[in-house]
């Protein structure tokens, strides 16, 4: 075999292989901005394909609110002392008699009853005195009743009530907190923040803690750090009441070219653009155009709306919002743009990034062109 019929072979493979790296296509992390734009509206497709600027970002920028209901911010204080049913009392009666007391034995003018329990419909029993509705009482207006009722019997009665323990004001608190447990609802921990503080503090980060409390049927939450921020927030507690504090459950999708593909948690209560790119580790900057940054939302009717200047949508749109981060007002747009739960970040590929991936192909297949030429003349060599 000659010189030219080596170089004709190696040409022939060459040109084999490219055509199949032609056809197979090259790999890549998804559509390109070109592909994207392509399914839009105005090219017959379904989502809307939206530049972010100043009026959209005021137009998406809603936020889910948190906050109680007037049943929770409406509540009093509930008093330190008053006995609920569940609560566990002290009574000490003192006779002036010393022969025959009433309650006691001959010569025992100080009869103790250490532990009362307020039955669950809020009464308690005492000697002599009967069933008497405690429940709603305070122990001061409780020992008048029962000196009211055993006055007749002894003479000059002498009665303390103490609330020893508030089994009946008690409040559950659960989830990232240092201390789970019931506590009683006592003086000090009257309120929502207080009784967090009982119960050791969050056990998380305290920007992405959430607080929900559970009365009865009713729900409400709150940020902890609005709540920290905002006493009006700082519920007064009630008896049954369920407490659990949990991490931020938002989330949104990074893909494409970025620092990490992935399910990436909210880290603030807020997330910007740019904030969401840098949690991400940033543009990886040997792939990403940064003139095709995109997120990728099903957006409510309102919003749609009010995005796009219309009144006829109906339910839930798709929008593409894009970014370009090399105009000049570009990062500032990604700075005030807010990425939202269930979002994709999507981040195309730089059009160079193809050509130094067809140009590696075919760098790759030129050298597998020369390795079959020498085979195969060496093959032929020892053929002669």
């Amino acid at each position: 075999m000659n010189f030219t019929t080596s170089r004709a072979a190696k040409a022939a493979v060459m040109a084999v292989l490219v055509s199949s790296v032609a056809a197979c296509g090259l790999p890549r992390s998804g559509p390109n901005k070109s592909e994207i734009y392509a399914g839009s509206v105005l090219k017959g497709g379904d989502a809307f394909v939206v530049s972010v600027n100043s009026r959209v970002t005021r137009a998406t920028s809603v936020m889910p609110a948190f906050g109680f209901s007037s049943r929770f911010s409406g509540a009093g204080v509930v008093g330190s002392d008053t006995i609920s049913p569940g609560d566990v009392l002290g009574l000490t009666i003192f006779e002036n008699v010393k022969d025959d007391p009433l309650l006691g034995n001959t010569g025992q003018r100080v009869s103790a009853l250490d532990e009362v329990q307020v039955d669950g419909q809020g009464y308690i029993f005492v000697p002599y005195a009967g069933k008497i509705k405690a429940a709603g009482q305070t122990p001061d207006s409780l020992r008048q009743i029962i000196t009211q009722k055993l006055d007749s019997q002894t003479p000059d009665p002498q009665v303390t009530v103490a609330r020893l323990a508030g089994d009946g004001q008690t409040v559950t608190v659960s989830g990232a907190v240092s201390g789970q447990g019931v506590f009683p609802i006592e003086r000090p921990t009257r309120t929502l923040s207080s009784m967090i503080a009982k119960a050791g503090g969050v056990a998380i980060e305290p920007a992405v803690a959430v607080v929900r409390v559970t009365r009865g049927g009713e729900t409400g939450k709150v940020w902890l750090q609005d709540l920290y921020e905002n006493p009006g927030l700082d519920i007064a507690l009630r008896g049954g009441d369920k407490i659990v504090v949990e991490r931020d459950q938002r989330a949104f999708v990074a893909l494409g070219a970025t620092g990490a593909q992935s399910l990436v948690p909210f880290e603030t209560q807020t997330l910007s653009a740019i904030e969401a790119i840098a949690q991400v580790g940033g543009l990886n900057t040997s792939l990403a155009d940064p003139t095709g940054v995109f997120v990728f939302r099903n957006e409510t009717a309102a919003v749609a709306n009010t995005v796009l200047g219309r009144k006829d949508l109906k339910g839930e749109q798709r929008m593409v919002y894009v970014l370009d981060l090399t105009q000049p007002t570009g990062m500032f747009e990604a700075r005030d743009f807010l990425i939202r739960d269930g979002d994709t970040l999507y981040v195309t590929e730089a059009p160079f990034t193809q050509w130094s991936k067809t140009i590696a192909a075919i760098t790759g297949t030129a050298g597998a062109a020369d390795t079959l030429a020498s085979v195969g003349s060496s093959t032929a060599s020892s053929g002669n």
